[in-house]
């Protein structure tokens, strides 16, 4: 597995034809049987799975908002709502305004007319809505409160998602893509159940002073339990789970990108990574709309939190 996972790296770092050498490392070999593993999983529990009236957070005439499970394509969702006696005469005008890994739980938009859809697809692609994420993390324990970092994203040679240095955004790479600007700004809940869980930064996180990935990140090879929020600036593929890498602490089950497959005993199904909640403009009122869906139970599990996981 070393001597695979070395290879892979040496041809990305010295056979790269003149593209730019991305800074994260390869997935390792584990990765494969895992997601393997787990996508089986997932066409299972996606077609056994119903939807439920807990599981909407929010529901109008022109868009619906659902918290997602763990483990479940976001197709699903839309193919629950359609036998919905509530939405059956729109099956064939809702869209996923957003989308989610199979593993991250969280809200979902679902628009249930194309105007509406065109809509808020822009406003997610024009970075207009305000997101925040929770992230269990095994790792180094961060000596910062908050930061943000700044990087560069794209395809790898071999097609994984890496980070790039800042300097390599708007550089060509194999087949064609450019390298992507990427920023999340992170704020640390607890660390070692050492911390009270209080709800998304009030204060504008896009403030911090930015941390300009040129290097290799750090290996996280400590054994803490981090809880973190994460604020992406930016919308790339896997942004959070590769900001988080790079600072040396993975999420827990996040198999690809470093994380541990198994924590006190016990296997990670799903990686903890959790969309806690949306802010936009409603595309047809024009009114702010603000939406948290409730603490997975992992979030328990990092820090000291009230029942519904707010003070």
């Amino acid at each position: 597995m070393a001597a695979a996972d070395s290879d892979c790296a040496c041809t990305d770092a010295t056979i790269t034809g003149g593209y730019p050498s991305p800074i994260s490392p390869p997935y390792p070999e584990l990765s494969k049987e895992v997601e393997l593993h787990r996508a089986m999983s997932a066409e299972t529990r996606s077609g056994a799975y119903a939807i439920s009236s807990k599981d909407i957070i929010f529901e109008d005439e022109w868009l619906v908002v659902v918290n997602k499970p763990s483990g479940i394509y976001c197709e699903t969702l839309l193919s629950s709502l359609s036998s919905c006696s509530r939405t059956s005469a729109l099956q064939s005008n809702l869209h996923l305004a957003n989308r989610l890994d199979r593993d991250t739980s969280g809200l979902m938009v679902i628009t249930k007319s194309n105007k509406v859809a065109a809509k808020l697809v822009k406003a997610f692609t024009d970075h207009k809505v305000k997101k925040t994420y929770l992230a269990f993390c095994v790792g180094n324990a961060p000596v910062w409160e908050k930061i943000k970092v700044s990087s560069g994203h794209g395809r790898s040679k071999f097609g994984a998602w890496r980070v790039y240095s800042a300097s390599d955004v708007g550089k060509v790479l194999p087949g064609g893509s450019l390298v992507k600007s990427m920023a999340t700004s992170f704020e640390v809940l607890s660390i070692n159940r050492q911390g009270k869980f209080r709800g998304p930064n009030k204060h504008n996180m896009d403030e911090l002073k930015s941390v300009i990935v040129q290097e290799n990140g750090i290996e996280g090879n400590e054994t803490d339990e981090i809880l973190v929020r994460a604020y992406p600036e930016s919308g790339r593929t896997h942004q959070i789970r590769l900001h988080c890498q790079h600072l040396g602490f993975s999420i827990r089950g996040d198999v690809k990108y470093g994380g541990v497959h198994e924590w006190k005993g016990m296997d990670c199904d799903f990686h903890a990574l959790h969309a806690e909640s949306l802010s936009f403009e409603h595309p047809i009122t024009g009114l702010l709309v603000f939406l948290v869906a409730p603490c997975p139970s992992w979030v328990s599990e990092a820090c000291f939190t009230t029942s519904d996981g707010y003070e």
